[in-house]
């Protein structure tokens, strides 16, 4: 799978987002900072998992019906994957 720009450049700020988390706690900030922080990145990483996963649906979805077959089951799987990632 081809991911784009946007995808790339979401998982850039998320690493730059751990390394600032990192940064926190070598400096002993305050726990409720750090776990906002975190917070943030699970969202973030949340939103970005969403992202590929319609992405890539979208793709099998029109692949599936140009060879005639059922999207039922990518559409399950998509599901599934969303769910797991929770």
């Amino acid at each position: 799978m081809d991911y784009d720009d946007k995808v790339v450049n979401r998982m850039k700020r998320i690493e730059g987002q751990v390394r600032g988390l990192i940064k926190m706690m070598d400096e002993g900030k305050d726990c409720r900072d750090v776990v906002t922080q975190m917070s943030a990145v699970r969202s973030a990483l949340d939103k970005t998992a969403a992202l590929v996963v319609s992405s890539n649906l979208e793709r099998c979805i029109r692949e599936e019906k140009a060879n005639g077959e059922s999207s039922e089951d990518v559409i399950q799987e998509a599901v599934n994957l969303l769910v797991k990632s929770r």
